[in-house]
């Protein structure tokens, strides 16, 4: 059984460091950081197993009223295709604090698109594009 949590434990921390490791976009990162990260961030949304162990996570940053940002949305490779994704985003994207929010917005590879589309997501945004400047040069 698998259920849903809005913060952190320092083991659920260090678990969620494994779960970065495990990615292309994420591996470098330290737990400072993410310590940091976490205390910046809107709303945390954890996937956790019976023994309370992290298995998902995701995070959203939003001004609750016009826009919000879902982030790092990651499930351990061992969990993966059991639904267990689905299930976390539908915690995020159904979140009560959410709920009058006017857009929210992820970014993800092309291979991920058919996934979030099932939450209205859309790789249709007009003649819009992302930017962004590297700070770590």
């Amino acid at each position: 059984m698998y259920h849903i949590i809005t913060n952190l434990t320092e083991s659920q921390i260090s678990e969620l460091l494994e779960l970065y490791k495990n990615e292309f976009w994420s591996y470098e990162r330290e737990r400072k950081d993410i310590v940091k990260m976490l205390a910046a961030s809107d709303i945390i949304v954890g996937l956790v197993d019976e023994n309370e162990q992290l298995i998902g996570f995701s995070r959203v940053l939003t001004d609750f009223v016009y826009r919000a940002m879902i982030y790092d949305v990651i499930i351990k490779p061992s969990h993966r295709k059991m639904g267990l994704g689905a299930k976390l985003v539908d915690a995020v994207v159904n979140h009560p604090e959410l709920a009058s929010v006017e857009q929210i917005i992820l970014y993800c590879l092309p291979e991920m698109i058919p996934f979030y589309e099932r939450w209205g997501f859309t790789s249709n945004v007009g003649g819009l594009r992302l930017m962004y400047r590297n700070n770590q040069i």
